[in-house]
């Protein structure tokens, strides 16, 4: 199989689909690599790196597209790209298509066979190609909510652990899944005072066992939220649906009873969203202050972290990659995880989160696969 890599042109988005190792893999396997020109340098890896290892250099994005039956990105493509799809490309990448009506419309009308990561579910409902990413964005969401609550960015000007004498930031964290945990686990190793909302008891109970002490757990109702987010000098948002529409658990009417410079970290802005008062905003210009609360929304936060996001992501990628490459995608489908992945299929629309989410037909990938 001829496969592709290209440079992300997402704002700031300096990852790469495969890593010269990756490449490696696939030329082992028997097939044929092609990178665009400098697509790895915004993570570390040079034109030479991707030579050796067995690929070969295209000089400009468009060619690559046209070239290949299987492109390996990062991100979702853009609207400048879409005109460079083809019929029976396999599209392997983050979608996040419940969000975006205009690039699903763009995947069916170019019938595309689109593999979304973030789909990508295993039996025990796992999802690998997302966990790395989501380890990351946990992490970062501490990272920059704490720099946006110094005040020459409009927070609040204050240190998130404190110092002995002063009180220690308030963190609200909700959603109790791998971005939740990952947060909770900084938070709680800069000193914080963290408490963390979920539905789901036995996750509750998980990190409660975990985290002992340090943390206060709540079950997710909207009067929990409300009261935890009216004392809290940082919010973050980690609620994930897969494939589907985040709920809106960070309400407007909280903001005017909120802190003036609190900071609210919208980690779910990529499926949409978990705050009434989220949209998506990108590193040049991360934030933005509405009724006096700071929004950090940035659609691709690991591509902050791009040498430690690319290596993380593709080791989570590349054996699902190779069984598609190695098979066909409709015979490397007999993989429940990789069926569930497949979002769309030649002009069909096989994940039933996005189909509800945009108010489309649904259709069973057996059915077109059969």
């Amino acid at each position: 199989m001829k496969i592709g890599c290209v440079k992300e042109i997402k704002n700031n988005e300096f990852r790469v689909g495969l890593t010269p190792d990756n490449v490696k893999s696939y030329v082992a396997a028997g097939h044929h690599v092609y990178m665009e020109k400098g697509a790895g340098v915004g993570s570390g890896f040079s034109d030479n790196e991707y030579v050796d290892a067995g690929a070969s250099l295209i000089d400009n994005a468009a060619d690559v597209w046209h070239l290949v039956d299987m492109m390996i990105k990062v991100k979702e493509p853009l609207e400048s790209e879409y005109e460079l799809f083809h019929e029976g490309l396999i599209l392997y990448t983050y979608l996040h298509l419940a969000a975006d009506k205009e690039q699903t419309d763009a995947l069916l009308a170019g019938k595309v066979k689109a593999v979304a990561y973030e789909t990508i579910q295993e039996k025990d409902r796992s999802l690998p190609c997302l966990a790395p990413m989501s380890q990351i964005a946990g992490r970062l969401s501490i990272q920059e909510g704490a720099k946006y609550l110094e005040k020459k960015f409009g927070g609040e000007g204050i240190l998130l652990a404190g110092v002995p004498g002063t009180p220690k930031a308030n963190v609200v964290i909700l959603g109790g899944g791998t971005v939740g945990m990952n947060a909770c686990k900084i938070a709680v190793g800069m000193g914080a005072n963290v408490t963390i909302l979920d539905v789901n008891l036995k996750r509750l109970e998980e990190l409660d066992n975990m985290f002992g002490a340090h943390i206060q757990t709540l079950y997710s109702s909207d009067s929990n939220i409300e009261k935890a987010v009216i004392d809290a000098d940082l919010v973050i948002g980690s609620v994930l649906i897969p494939g589907g529409s985040t709920p809106k658990l960070f309400k407007k009417k909280y903001l005017p009873e909120m802190k003036d410079g609190a900071v609210f970290v919208d980690v779910a802005i990529d499926q949409g969203g978990c705050g009434e008062s989220s949209h998506v905003t990108t590193h040049d210009d991360p934030v933005y202050i509405e009724d006096g609360v700071v929004h950090y929304c940035v659609g691709n936060m690991p591509g902050a972290v791009p040498r430690t996001s690319t290596i993380a992501l593709t080791n989570a990628t590349l054996r699902y990659g190779l069984a598609i490459a190695n098979e066909g995608l409709e015979k490397a489908c007999t993989n429940p995880a990789i069926a569930s992945g497949v979002n769309c299929y030649l002009g069909k629309l096989t994940n039933k989160n996005v189909a509800d989410a945009h108010g489309y037909e649904f259709t069973e990938l057996s059915g077109c696969l059969a």
